[in-house]
């Protein structure tokens, strides 16, 4: 009778050491998987779940209305490399050295978020672009992969010739096949698309939409059919990326992974257009973003409307993971995580975001770049342009390098010819004032400068000091006078050193991204 009960007593003890308390969190049990999803340029307000009509994103919307849609995420630096770089470091682009570029060499010193979930167990790897374009080695000279293994293997038949062959999908199954039973999962899916080249006129056919469906087009280009065209075949590769990561989701659930599994969906940088990727403007920046993680957010289904910033991903999933950043040998990281407002404890974890930008591509004398540093707080977009007597997207001459080529480029370029009056060129290309405010509540096109008048005066004064404050707090060279150490890092491809130079000594130079009228080798003559 006494060993019946002291083996009773013994049953409600284990019992009670493996039941989980009522405080415990959501998904802390068992590791949360990870699968992290990024298109290649495509803007904030081009997904459906946020009202655009002319694409439609339905695994997108699915993974926002089953979690967090959140409305004001922005990417630090809206170019590839370096939007990508704060990414896996949770640190922001002029605190990574090199890495603030594009085209750079890796820090081999600062670590991925993947690296570290990898040392702490986790199954990692990545389809499509990871990090890119640059060169990462670790001190020895060895490849690293800093967004996880390569899992592209498996090729498929493309919409179109410019669509990327990789079948995202089925790679990723090829990924959670190769996984052991037991071990949780960290996955980078990186679609290439939007990224240009577009097969031009594809977007009608592979949409099924009319171009008179697209209900604006940004005041800063012609609205005209060839501008129109180019925007649904964007739309097109958009619809591409969403159809892999649907693809994806019923993998997961076939598997029975999908509820404790933290999906993060978003962009890089904004979409290839003028005035929009490689510059600091609210098309630039502003990025779309879906958080779905059943096992792991408290009252799924909501708007957020907090600040996030790109530097709080890496935060996120370390805490998620349940990893320390201490104890996992990783560089601080400036970041803040979004657990806090996953478990609907906190409503946002800051007032403001900062961004701004260094050398984005080749084709200026010297290699220098365009730095900028822009503060956004409530609907206030402060831009300080430190270098404003330089082209912001690259010299004429050079055919404007850091704006991808293509139909709506062609066009703004033609339309400085063509209609002198027309303020589009001086828009995308033009030269830029020292400094730029904008209210996006009325003006998210960026268009009407509020510096320098009066009835802002206060708001411009507070929040330069407020920019300059946090970067001296966060270290940015740029804020203590060494910011020209930014254009000395050296491309990570030799091909494209001193590409100016050596366009203007007739030398053999290659620029595939954009098209060869882009180039204005008599622009004086021709302004």
């Amino acid at each position: 009778m006494r060993l019946s009960i002291l083996c009773l007593c013994l049953l409600f003890l284990v019992a009670g050491c493996t039941a989980p308390s009522a405080t415990e969190q959501p998904g802390e049990s068992t590791p949360v998987n990870i699968l992290f999803a990024i298109a290649d340029d495509a803007s904030y307000p081009h997904f459906s779940a946020y009202g655009c009509e002319w694409i439609a994103t339905p695994n997108f919307d699915r993974v926002a209305k089953e979690g967090l849609l959140f409305t004001r995420a922005y990417t630090p630096n809206a170019k590839c490399a370096p939007s990508r770089s704060c990414i896996i470091t949770g640190r922001n682009s002029w605190q990574l050295e090199e890495a603030a570029n594009h085209w750079p060499y890796f820090p081999a010193h600062f670590k991925s978020y993947v690296e570290v979930l990898n040392e702490q167990g986790y199954f990692t790897g990545k389809t499509g672009k990871g990090w890119a374009p640059g060169i990462a080695l670790d001190s020895s000279g060895q490849q690293r992969h800093l967004a996880g293994p390569d899992f592209s293997a498996v090729k498929t038949t493309p919409p179109t010739p410019d669509i990327s062959n990789i079948d995202y999908a089925a790679n990723f199954a090829e990924f959670l096949n190769a996984r052991p039973e037991d071990q949780p999962f960290c996955f980078w899916y990186g679609g290439i698309e939007p990224h240009r080249a577009y097969t031009y006129g594809s977007g009608p056919e592979l949409t099924g939409r009319a171009i008179s469906q697209i209900d604006s087009v940004p005041a800063y280009w012609p609205d005209n059919e060839r501008v129109r065209t180019d925007m649904l075949d964007y739309a097109a590769e958009i619809e591409h990326f969403d159809r892999h990561l649907g693809r994806m989701l019923d993998t997961l659930e076939a598997k029975g992974l999908l509820d404790n599994t933290l999906i993060v969906v978003t962009s890089d940088n904004g979409m290839p257009f003028p005035r929009a990727k490689s510059n600091s403007y609210e098309m630039a920046n502003h990025m779309p973003l879906g958080i779905r993680w059943p096992n792991g957010i408290k009252e799924p289904g909501r708007t957020v409307d907090a600040f996030v910033s790109f530097i709080d991903f890496a935060p996120t999933f370390l805490e998620a993971a349940g990893v320390k950043a201490a104890s996992a040998n990783i560089q601080p990281m400036t970041g803040q995580s979004l657990m806090p407002i996953l478990r609907s404890e906190k409503e946002k974890i800051r007032d403001y975001v900062l961004m701004g930008k260094e050398r984005h591509d080749v084709g200026r004398p010297d290699d220098v770049g365009y730095p900028i540093r822009t503060l956004l707080k409530d609907s206030f977009l402060l831009i300080q342009n430190l270098k404003s007597a330089r082209y912001p997207v690259g010299p004429p001459q050079t055919g404007y390098l850091a704006t991808d080529g293509g139909a709506t480029k062609t066009e703004v370029l033609n339309s400085r010819l063509e209609t002198p009056d027309a303020p589009y060129w001086a828009w995308c290309f033009g030269k830029r004032a020292a400094t730029e405010l904008y209210d996006l509540r009325t003006d998210t096109d960026c268009i009407f400068n509020l510096a320098g008048q009066t009835e802002y005066a206060t708001v411009q004064q507070e929040m330069s000091q407020q920019l300059w404050a946090a970067l001296k707090a966060e270290g940015d060279p740029r804020a203590f006078g060494k910011g020209d150490q930014f254009d000395a890092y050296l491309y990570s491809h030799e091909k494209d050193r001193d590409f100016y130079n050596r366009m203007i000594r007739r030398e053999p130079v290659e620029a595939g991204w954009v098209e060869p009228t882009d180039f204005e080798p008599d622009f004086p003559k021709r302004k």
